[in-house]
C-alpha cells in the first residue's frame, strides 16, 4: 500500500477512535475555513492581515499535532 493510503487510513482510524485526533481535525478546518474566507477579500485591513498571519500559524501548530499523534501510533502498534 502506498504511504498517502496508509497516512489516510491511519487519520480515518484515529477520526473514529481519538476524541484529541478529532478536535485537531476539527480545529484544523475551522482554521482552514477562516483563511479561505480571508483569500476571497481583493484587500485585506491590517487586522485582517495579522489574522492571516495568525491563522497560519495556529493551522501548522495543529497539523503537527496531528502528526505527533500518527507518528506515537504507528510507534505503538509497530
Amino acid at each position: 500500500m502506498e504511504r498517502t493510503a496508509q497516512q489516510e487510513e491511519l487519520k480515518a482510524h484515529l477520526m473514529a477512535t481519538s476524541e484529541e485526533f478529532r478536535r485537531l481535525a476539527a480545529q484544523h478546518s475551522e482554521y482552514a475555513h477562516r483563511l479561505d474566507d480571508l483569500e476571497t477579500h481583493l484587500h485585506l485591513t491590517n487586522e485582517e492581515e495579522l489574522e492571516e498571519t495568525r491563522l497560519k500559524k495556529l493551522k501548522l501548530r495543529v497539523k503537527d499535532q496531528m502528526e505527533a499523534i500518527m507518528v506515537e501510533y504507528r510507534a505503538q502498534h509497530v
